[in-house]
């Protein structure tokens, strides 16, 4: 069997890839899920140091085990707490092995492919003990070249093996990383944290197209370019939103508006202040646990993420009811308002729940399936062959 219908190879590993692309398409929505976890119960400085836990690759299971680590200066050891935010490493490394996986096996006949990757790789595996050791410069200068070796590749390859496709995530992976690091040292700071969330989905997205086009099973029509299109569009307003929500988490703002809806705080339009709740950068050193912003600021980042709730809403079951009037694609069209209509109910029910664990962890899963049913189509949509 062809994994691609381009002509890749079955020899070796070729037979598994469509295989291993599956199971990291699995555990990266695992990463998203637990990650939103570890947010959402208050647990992402509860490592303070990385890539370990208070020195320790696992997490202290004991707090007089620590003793005087640095790391204790910083914040005092919640076991609870601890194994959370090193687990969500651990199994964000394990996606990390299997998208190199990925990049090696897609790059086999790439000239010097295989070298690139494993060069990139090995560049960003030297800038780890660096950073530990405290010599952050000279880590970021590794990191970058890591990065710049896979996006060179990435631009010089075409995408018939899926080589462009690897390499790039690849890269978003490293650079994922280097996110998950600076939430912890730089407390929190809402930008990263926001950007962490969409480089998490980003990955999740090009492994499922990764997925689908490795075991090439289409859906010919032929409209299928004017479908794409309104599917790409779908996928740009909600990634719009997913950063709006994103935004929201990352200031503490979920509940600015009490357990109000459709109304907030008791009026349809309080007393806000867009200005101050959209500056993106504000230094490094502020500790934002809990957040920092007034509560107009937090009303007006809860009053867009819900405008742009309705927009993303109406597009969506727009786009639904499209895919329900095309044969073939009936079926898709149907898990698309479905998930719209869960995503909407979770997220009203966050609020007048006033943001249980489970609900709003759930609401973060339902951003990935939503990705997951654009990006799937994405992917098998083609016309029909001459």
């Amino acid at each position: 069997m062809s994994v691609t219908g381009k002509g890749l190879a079955t020899p070796g590993l070729y037979k598994n890839f469509h295989r291993i692309a599956w199971l990291a398409v699995g555990l990266a929505l695992c990463v998203i899920v637990f990650g939103a976890f570890v947010r959402l119960s208050h647990a992402g400085l509860s490592c303070p140091d990385w890539p370990t836990c208070y020195g320790r690759a696992a997490w202290p299971t004991n707090p007089h085990e620590i003793g005087d680590h640095a790391a204790t200066q910083i914040r005092p050891v919640e076991v609870d707490k601890a194994w959370r935010e090193q687990f969500h490493r651990m199994i964000a490394g394990l996606l990390g092995v299997l998208t190199l996986t990925l990049a090696l096996v897609s790059a086999r006949r790439r000239s010097k492919g295989m070298v690139q990757v494993l060069a990139a790789a090995a560049v960003v595996a030297v800038a780890i003990p660096l950073y530990m050791r405290g010599q952050h410069v000279a880590a970021s200068a590794l990191a970058i070249v890591g990065e710049g070796i896979l996006l060179a590749a990435a631009l010089r390859w075409s995408n018939t093996d899926l080589s462009r496709a690897c390499a790039l995530t690849l890269a978003v992976i490293i650079f994922q990383a280097l996110l998950g690091m600076w939430t912890v040292t730089w407390l929190l700071k809402p930008i990263v944290v926001m950007g962490h969330l969409l480089g998490g989905l980003l990955t999740f997205s090009l492994l499922v197209w990764i997925a689908w086009r490795a075991i090439d099973r289409p859906i010919r029509l032929a409209d299928a370019p004017a479908l794409c299109r309104w599917i790409a569009l779908g996928i740009g307003v909600l990634g719009v939103q997913i950063a709006l929500g994103g935004w929201t988490s990352a200031n503490y703002a979920a509940l600015a508006c009490g357990n109000d809806f459709p109304t907030c705080v008791g009026q349809w339009w309080p007393r806000h202040d867009f200005g101050e709740a959209f500056v993106l950068w504000r230094g490094i050193g502020v500790d934002y646990e809990g957040g920092i912003l007034d509560g107009e600021a937090r009303i007006a980042i809860q009053l867009a993420h819900r405008i742009m709730a309705v927009a993303v809403f109406a597009y969506l079951i727009g786009l639904a009811a499209k895919l329900l009037r095309t044969p073939g694609l009936r079926g898709w069209g149907s898990l698309l308002a479905a998930l719209t209509l869960l995503q909407v109910g979770l997220g009203i029910a966050n609020v007048k729940l006033g943001l249980p664990l489970a609900v709003a962890v759930a609401h973060n899963g339902g951003a990935a399936l939503l990705l997951f049913a654009l990006v799937s189509l994405l992917a098998r949509l083609r016309t029909p062959e001459p």
